[in-house]
């Protein structure tokens, strides 16, 4: 990116930040623009505002684009795929049953939510949460009570992987632009994700369950969802239909394959920065490579096409499920690289150094701001993706300035992603998937999914502070 000497000074630079930021909330509230198209025409909208030169404006734009795409698209793409793969074998059916049956009737609740935080690990949350749905239900009429009690959990699980853990373009978008090492914020993400799923998603969902008592819609489908939401096959018949779905052995080996390989790049290149082992082994250099996040997804991608597809689809089957698992993820891909471009222009032109500068003035610390400013973008326009990716670009130079560890960073990601989850309602798609699928009134989908992503948030961010303050 190029090196801009900032035109103006710090008070037109916050003004013309809050004026961005309100025509982006104009543009996607009001007049329905796309985030991808809004967030472009504001980045260089913004760049002419505070004068960066014009023979390099498209340069800076691009580079921010280009910049996180880099990372986004692979890690996403390849997600992607994985989910795809279990989804269409029966795997998540074969996860969430072996679950209920080893934890039993009294603890089916929190195996429907160990279930969905596994397979949230590569597939998005809308996507995963249509896939359980069917098994949510047939749950719940099984073991009776408010469907509630089972969909909540379960809900929350996708929600707090979607929104903590890489590969999920959110919390990688945010990573890229704040310079966030990926394989440690998977492991920040989970050591923060999943007491704040058992705290706000698994309890209190047991809660509602008991206080809001929302029968099991009647007459729905004990199938995956349609073609056409981004979790049917495609019109390729499932692997239910003509062979055995695969063993849970199997499916919880896939799962669990991509985050050994980065907890073990994480783990060695901490022993290696401490001295405990030669960083300039060869066997380390190995363990780095096959560690690194796109590639450890990329070689689960290769054993599933393996393992999962064998005798179960042909080739050509198989590539028309991976090109199907694509689809879906292009508009979240483009929407994060717009959020790159607009950090990138933020970075640029200075705007981000004034931000810095005022926050270290009042003296608002750093982790905090970022999520104050996620949960006001999130509160004003819906989109948690638009407000995780553009507080990380108003917040970056901050970051920079203040000189964080590794750790450090990683937890200012995860409290933006925490900002970024809170008080879902009326103008977040979430919202209304969760609040329809379920057949909740809207006063009651308020007091039950936005109380619950509201617990995410604060909870999830009370334990990513406390830890900033105690490592």
């Amino acid at each position: 990116m190029p090196e801009v000497e900032p035109a103006l000074g710090t008070t037109p630079l916050l003004l013309i930040a809050v004026a961005a930021v309100g025509l982006l909330l104009v543009l996607i509230m009001k007049f329905r623009v796309h985030a991808f198209v809004a967030l472009v025409l504001v980045s260089l909208l913004t760049a002419l505002a505070t004068r960066i030169p014009v023979g390099d404006v498209v340069t800076t734009l691009l580079s921010g684009f280009g910049t996180t795409l880099a990372s986004v698209a692979l890690l996403v793409g390849l997600g992607a795929m994985i989910g795809k793969l279990l989804e269409v074998t029966g795997g998540a059916q074969v996860l969430a049953d072996t679950l209920i049956n080893r934890f039993g009737e009294r603890r089916a609740p929190l195996a429907l939510g160990v279930a969905s935080l596994l397979f949230g690990f590569p597939i998005f949350f809308d996507a995963g949460f249509v896939v359980f749905l069917p098994i949510i239900f047939s749950v719940a009429r099984r073991f009776g009570g408010s469907v509630l009690t089972y969909a909540l959990p379960a809900a929350g699980a996708f929600a707090v992987m979607h929104a903590f853990v890489p590969p999920h373009p959110g919390p990688v978008g945010a990573g890229d632009i704040l310079g966030a090492d990926i394989g440690l914020l998977v492991l920040t993400g989970l050591v923060v994700g999943l007491p704040t799923w058992y705290v706000a998603a698994y309890l209190y969902g047991k809660w509602a369950g008991q206080r809001f008592h929302v029968p099991v819609p009647a007459g729905v489908a004990g199938s995956t969802a349609p073609d056409g939401d981004g979790s049917g096959a495609g019109g390729v018949a499932t692997a239910v239909d003509r062979k055995a779905p695969p063993r849970f052995s199997t499916v919880l080996a896939l799962l669990l394959l991509p985050l050994v390989l980065i907890l073990l790049n994480t783990g060695f290149t901490t022993l290696a920065t401490a001295g405990a082992v030669d960083e300039e082994a060869g066997w380390l250099q190995w363990v780095t490579l096959l560690g690194q996040t796109p590639v450890a997804l990329l070689i689960t991608v290769l054993v599933a096409m393996v393992v999962l597809t064998r005798e179960r689809f042909t080739r050509a089957e198989t590539e028309t499920l991976l090109n199907d698992s694509l689809g879906p993820v292009c508009a979240i891909i483009l929407i994060t690289g717009a959020g790159g471009m607009f950090g990138g222009v933020l970075r640029a032109s200075g705007i981000g150094t004034a931000l810095a500068d005022s926050l270290e003035s009042i003296g608002l610390p750093v982790i905090l701001a970022a999520f104050v400013i996620a949960t006001c973008l999130r509160v004003a326009q819906g989109s948690a993706t638009v407000a995780l990716l553009t507080t990380a670009g108003l917040i970056a130079p901050a970051v920079e300035a203040a000189d964080l560890s590794r750790l450090d960073v990683t937890l200012v990601v995860i409290a933006i992603a925490c900002g970024a989850t809170v008080l879902s309602h009326v103008n977040d798609s979430g919202f209304w998937l969760v609040g329809r699928f379920l057949e909740m009134d809207v006063k009651t989908t308020l007091r039950t999914w936005t109380v619950m992503e509201t617990l995410i948030g604060v909870v999830g961010f009370a334990i990513a502070w406390l830890l900033s303050l105690l490592v």
